[in-house]
């Protein structure tokens, strides 16, 4: 195969598979480390591995991504993509830094790039500062974000610890660089620093990075950077021309259940936008640690019984993230709610509802892995970077949506819900 994927979180898999796919090459997506042996694909095929190891220890994280490695490279892939969030979410420790570098070691190669730029979603890159919309990342709300606080807005300096600070680790592609065109950005990535952080401010850029970076056997970055690498292996005739686009599957009909945990800025404008016109149930970590959930398994059935869409939520503010934290310890205030909503996810599809969404890539993390889901069809966007998806569990086929936090607009649930109706 052309490409195998490791994905730091569900949300972050599914933006990369909806962009491959609008790339116009066939994309597989696991959900989890494959239980089944690999097996070569055909060459033009992407495969993609969803793990969940964002904010997880970075041992750990590097021993699963060594994993998924392995088995791609068995099922024949030439090039991996290391895939994190396109605001760089990551701490001091990692694990976007450790995991690259494992990945360079195991693949025997010196250098890699690092391109979280998603100009569509409004992430850019310049001179090493990321910003989103028009705010420097730690002065956007990233910089409250409860697992993975953003506050330094350049990703050369977040990056360095993360490779034990040596400086001559981690250098920068700047965008002067990036605008003198495909030689100049090939030729400072073959003398460059072995991690280099590539600036980009619009399409033109990713496709300058993609058309000199394509033959790295490892890349890294957000969605947006590998939706510009089909295009980069067809003109270099490694890939073979598309005909046609390929056939999205149908999303299955029947009630909806919007269940959202991300605490993001956006995701709280989703669900204020979504509880006005939907019966809604809050969910607070220091109730749900006493064993109070407000009665869900209840409210949920006789939502489903009266044809009602409805929502469950956990999102709250950052004076009530750290409240919570402060009482519960920041990795149990998470859990809480976590199991909560995956609880909540599998009483509804034994009450049959056929579609779910979710925000938040922790929440989505654990209700697809709650529900038994091991693969995922990418069907249409409903926005940039998050599309539809169909899968299978113990009550057969649904649809599920797998929000990254800060995606889409204020009405975003309602239109995932009317794009399916």
């Amino acid at each position: 195969m052309i490409l195998g994927c490791i994905a730091d979180d569900f949300t972050g898999a599914t933006d990369l598979a909806a962009l491959l796919v609008r790339a116009g090459v066939p994309v597989s997506l696991r959900i989890g480390l494959p239980s089944e042996p690999a097996s070569p694909g055909p060459p033009e095929a992407v495969e993609v591995i969803a793990l969940k190891i964002r904010a997880i220890e970075p041992g750990r994280a590097v021993t699963q991504a060594l994993a998924a490695l392995d088995w791609l490279l068995a099922a024949g892939a030439r090039h991996i993509y290391w895939k994190y969030c396109s605001t760089f979410d990551s701490t001091m420790r990692g694990n976007i830094g450790p995991v690259a570098q494992a990945l360079m070691d195991r693949l025997g190669t010196e250098r890699t790039v690092y391109v979280p730029s998603f100009p569509e979603n409004g992430r850019r890159v310049f001179m090493g500062n990321l910003f989103v919309g028009d705010q420097p990342l730690a002065e956007s709300p990233m910089k409250d974000h409860p697992l993975n606080p953003m506050r330094d807005s350049d990703l050369t300096r977040v990056l360095a610890p993360q490779l034990g600070d040596d400086a001559g680790k981690v250098g920068l592609l700047d965008w002067p660089t990036i605008r003198q065109g495909q030689a100049a950005v090939a030729g400072a990535i073959a003398s460059g620093a072995p991690h280099l952080v590539c600036d980009a401010l619009d399409d033109s850029d990713l496709e300058a990075l993609a058309q000199a970076a394509h033959a790295l056997p490892l890349l890294t970055g957000g969605s947006a950077f590998a939706r510009h690498l089909p295009d980069a292996w067809r003109a270099a005739e490694l890939l073979a021309s598309t005909e046609g686009d390929e056939v999205l599957p149908t999303m299955p009909k029947g009630p909806a259940v919007v269940l959202a945990g991300s605490c993001s800025a956006m995701t709280r404008k989703q669900v204020a936008h979504f509880a006005a016109m939907a019966p809604t149930l809050r969910l607070d970590p220091q109730r749900l640690a006493e064993g109070d959930d407000g009665g869900m398994q209840d409210w949920i059935i006789e939502c489903l019984d009266t044809g009602q869409d409805c929502m469950l939520q956990a999102t709250a503010g950052p004076d009530e993230v750290a409240a919570a934290q402060s009482a519960l310890g920041v990795e149990k205030a998470g859990a809480v709610v976590e199991e909560a909503l995956a609880r909540a996810a599998r009483i509804a599809r034994s009450h049959g509802a056929a579609r779910l969404v979710v925000a938040g890539g922790e929440t989505s993390g654990a209700i697809t892995s709650a529900l038994g889901i091991t693969a995922l069809r990418i069907g249409a966007e409903i926005a940039p970077g998050v599309p539809w998806c169909r899968g299978e569990d113990d009550h057969g086929s649904l649809a599920l949506a797998l929000k990254s936090g800060n995606f889409g607009e204020e009405d975003f649930f309602t239109r995932a819900l009317e794009q399916t109706s």
